[in-house]
């Protein structure tokens, strides 16, 4: 069947803007248990959705660090949510689901506390240094039969899964070229918190492009990383980071750097194929553009802009993750999809992967 121009939105709609209604009445009336183990990711505001979300029952937060803690009533995220010790959050009767939002070097040895206790997890990214501990993490959560869903939060962004629907219709033809930009400015401070990780800003930044690129074009043949360091009279962060990854027929390149004004703005993803091409840019607030080799139903040759709807980091992720614990749906990526994204980005960011 030909897809239309308006099949394809509303399919990403339903998965972004919508993502909230897809729960059913029955999961609405008996909600998931939730907790969130750390506040000192980037991204562990993140809380909020699942407190918006009628899927989920926020039932816990824990935060070790006694600084954090003062600092939590004055934030609307944190804020009424109970205050517990790990192990209390981890006996809550019914707890399905712990978001892992530590500091990245706490996430692994976290995230396998939780899984230990056989809970879901929402792991934040990068997912740690080491790719033996991770690997150990994603073969008990198998054995029990856990989600482990990474923080990418770009994987239901409504271009990537208008993209995904052009290649599954053929429309693109074979890949040949995914070139993928991710930058911005990071304030002094950030920058000696990142120079921790000597993965730099590729681990730090590019590990979202990296997921991309793994789910279009699957595990690469090799990966050659590039850095160099702009500001290093102010600190040792690899602030100019490049990685190319080889396919047999496919070439992509992923970079990120922490000194681009206005990065935000031109954070990209640009897909090639024998057939047409697609520019989504920015990435947060996408718009896109694709060109056809040959018209296909509502779409012509040639370039065309088409509009998307707007995207919220995260909500579709945790409407996604609610479905696949109730058994209504199999995960989208999986163990395997997610061990294969960690070695390319520790790769792409110069690591040892043992």
């Amino acid at each position: 069947m030909t897809l239309t121009r308006r099949h394809l939105l509303q399919a990403a709609a339903a998965v972004t803007a919508s993502a909230a209604v897809q729960a059913s009445p029955r999961s609405a009336a008996a909600p998931i248990k939730v907790g969130q183990i750390g506040t000192g990711h980037a991204h562990a505001s993140k809380l909020s959705v699942y407190r918006e979300s009628p899927d989920y029952e926020v039932v816990g937060l824990v935060e070790p660090d006694a600084s954090r803690r003062e600092q939590l009533a004055s934030s609307a995220v944190y804020r009424d949510v109970p205050l517990m010790t790990e192990e209390q959050l981890l006996n809550v009767p019914d707890l399905q689901v712990v978001l892992v939002e530590t500091e990245v070097r706490d996430l692994l040895a976290t995230a396998s506390r939780c899984v230990a206790a056989g809970k879901h997890i929402h792991l934040d990214k990068p997912a740690g240094e080491s790719l033996p501990e991770f690997r150990q993490l994603l073969a008990e959560a198998q054995r029990q039969q856990l989600m482990i869903q990474l923080g990418y939060m770009y994987r239901y962004n409504p271009g990537v899964l208008l993209l995904h629907e052009f290649l599954q219709q053929g429309w693109l033809g074979d890949l040949f070229e995914i070139h993928a930009v991710m930058s911005k400015v990071i304030a002094p401070a950030t920058r000696q918190q990142l120079a921790e990780y000597p993965g730099g800003v590729m681990f730090e930044l590019g590990c979202h492009l990296i997921d991309l690129v793994v789910g279009l074009a699957g595990r690469p043949a090799a990966v050659r990383p590039f850095s160099a360091t702009v500001l290093a009279e102010q600190d040792s962060l690899p602030d100019n980071m490049l990685a190319v990854f080889e396919y047999p027929a496919c070439l992509a390149t992923v970079k990120s750097s922490a000194v681009e004004v206005e990065g935000f703005a031109r954070r990209h993803l640009a897909v090639c194929g024998t057939q047409g091409t697609l520019h989504m840019q920015p990435l947060d607030r996408p718009a896109v553009r694709v060109a056809f080799a040959e018209p296909h139903g509502d779409y012509q040759r040639r370039y065309q802009d088409i509009e998307l709807p707007a995207y919220r980091r995260y909500v579709a992720d945790a409407a996604d993750m609610a479905r696949v614990i109730r058994g209504e749906k199999a995960d989208d990526f999986g163990y395997e999809h997610d061990l294969t994204v960690q070695t390319a980005v520790l790769q792409a960011s110069g690591r040892p992967l043992e």
